[in-house]
């Protein structure tokens, strides 16, 4: 069956995540905030869930229609057939959210919804009363500008639930997220790597994933594959065509943190994700830290110092990651911070940056390139 599906996104990296579909093949993309739009079938759902590295989920769009009224909205998610994806056993569990909308209480708009969805069962089905003891249907009535969008959820678990990830240190950065900051960088596993924060790992683990080609969700389940409708080889089929993709490549990427637990983390997180023998982990102060290796890649999330007396710390942390710089002109270097000033701290101002989300903290992803591609 053909449908339009949603990858949604952290806002500032739509651009990223359009990058991906076209590299998998989809065209006629339409770029919104927080989402990509294209047309795809069952086969495309298993593939966008298993191959996206910077989606959060792949979304089945079933309808749009402006609602001003709760009626509106009763009679705009009504009027579509459910039964066409929903089996008569499915569990209808439905959620909302309202932004600049004049319905704004998402709990009445998802009762409103709920009421309509099983009116537009009980048309096909010829039944009063669902069990609701099948598998799980998330029907989400996202409001915006007074413009209703009703989806349903085909990844169950956020996309960024790769399943390596048991524990992580402070101000983790999502697996969604780290995975956007690498691809952002263009690192494809020629240069060295070095992340001097790296914390539980999340940024060198996908790094080493995307060198070697490693699908981010190859080894994890999906909500859709539950469903009695859903092909029953799909997943299957695309899973073994992506392990068949896998590259085995000697990758140099290391890791440095001070904090011994989280390195013992991030080693534990890189064996589970299968990349534990492409990446060093070393324990080490940064500000005691020595680079040995030329034309070196950087990607790292710092700490944000955003505890009382912390700033002082951190704003000598980015002193000296500038001299470092300053000092290794070959270095490309991509800093992920929320330090107000940063560049002031850094010593130079980014050739590029881009306002980026981690989690509900925003941050800026500075960048800083070699000498001899600044001019490109």
């Amino acid at each position: 069956m053909d449908y339009r599906l949603i990858a949604t996104c952290a806002f500032g990296i739509e651009k990223i995540l359009s990058n991906e579909l076209k590299a998998l093949g989809y065209e006629d993309l339409k770029v919104e905030n927080g989402k990509v739009e294209f047309d795809g079938d069952e086969m495309d759902i298993a593939i966008c869930n298993i191959h996206l590295r910077t989606a959060e989920r792949v979304l089945i769009k079933l309808a749009e229609f402006k609602a001003v009224t709760f009626e509106e909205l009763f009679q705009g998610t009504k009027a579509i057939d459910f039964c066409a994806l929903i089996p008569v056993s499915g569990k209808m569990h439905v959620v909302g959210k309202s932004v600049r909308s004049q319905l704004h209480s998402v709990p009445d708009c998802q009762s409103i919804v709920k009421k309509a969805v099983v009116e537009s069962m009980k048309r096909t089905y010829d039944r009063e009363i669902f069990a609701e003891t099948g598998a799980v249907y998330k029907i989400e009535i996202a409001l915006l500008k007074d413009i209703a969008t009703i989806t349903v959820d085909t990844s169950g678990e956020g996309l960024h639930r790769r399943g390596y990830r048991e524990h992580s240190g402070a101000a983790p950065v999502k697996e969604t997220l780290a995975a956007a900051m690498v691809l952002i960088s263009g690192y494809d596993g020629t240069r060295p790597l070095i992340d001097p924060f790296c914390g539980s790992g999340t940024i060198l683990i996908e790094a080493a994933m995307i060198a070697r080609n490693i699908a981010p969700n190859v080894d994890r389940k999906f909500v859709s594959e539950s469903w009695p409708g859903f092909p029953e080889d799909v997943y299957d089929q695309v899973r073994e065509g992506a392990r068949n993709q896998v590259k085995s490549l000697k990758l140099s990427i290391t890791g440095y943190d001070n904090d011994t637990y989280v390195l013992s983390t991030a080693k534990m997180n890189a064996k589970k994700a299968g990349v534990f023998k492409n990446i060093y982990f070393n324990h080490q102060d940064f500000m005691n830290l020595k680079y040995t290796d030329r034309n070196v890649t950087i990607i790292t999330n710092p700490p944000y110092g955003e505890r009382l007396g912390e700033r002082e710390n951190i704003v000598r942390l980015m002193e000296k990651m500038g001299r470092d710089k300053a000092v290794n002109e070959d270095f490309d270097m991509y800093i992920l911070s929320a330090l107000d000033g940063f560049e002031k701290a850094f010593g130079k101002k980014a050739h590029k940056n881009r306002k980026l989300y981690n989690g509900r903290i925003l941050t800026y992803f500075y960048q800083y390139f070699a000498e001899k591609r600044k001019e490109e």
